[in-house]
């Protein structure tokens, strides 16, 4: 996966905006000005780059233990959110955006009712 495919993934969903609310680095992408996905891009040059998404805190547990990519969040709370680390060839692009689509779906669930019907 590039980073076009990345940033292009999130940025189809709907009401989804791009920041670097944090510097110049970390590219963060948010639905309804919610978090969804964060990377920084400087690793992500280097080949060191990593995903931190939102995720089910069973759900959470499970991956981790089932693949050695995916890691508790980098500077994130470590219930709820993951790092996953795609530069290992562990994870399929499929997958990963089914890891997108899990986060983003996160962040809609925790919206209000009036908010999350305009996204259907």
């Amino acid at each position: 996966m590039n980073i076009e495919d990345y940033r292009n993934y999130c940025m189809s969903k709907k009401e989804v905006t791009e920041h670097f609310p944090f510097d110049d680095d970390v590219l963060v992408f948010k639905v309804c000005n919610k978090m969804f996905a964060l990377a920084s891009l400087s690793k992500w040059e280097r080949g060191e780059g990593f995903i931190n998404l939102k995720c089910d805190p069973d759900y959470a547990e499970e991956l981790r233990t089932a693949y050695n990519s995916i890691k508790p969040g980098y500077h994130m709370h470590k219930k709820s959110w993951n790092s996953v680390y795609f530069h290992t060839g562990e994870l399929t692009t499929k997958f990963i955006f089914e890891l997108i689509d899990h986060s983003y779906d996160m962040i809609v669930k925790g919206l209000p009712k009036k908010v999350r019907e305009t996204l259907k």
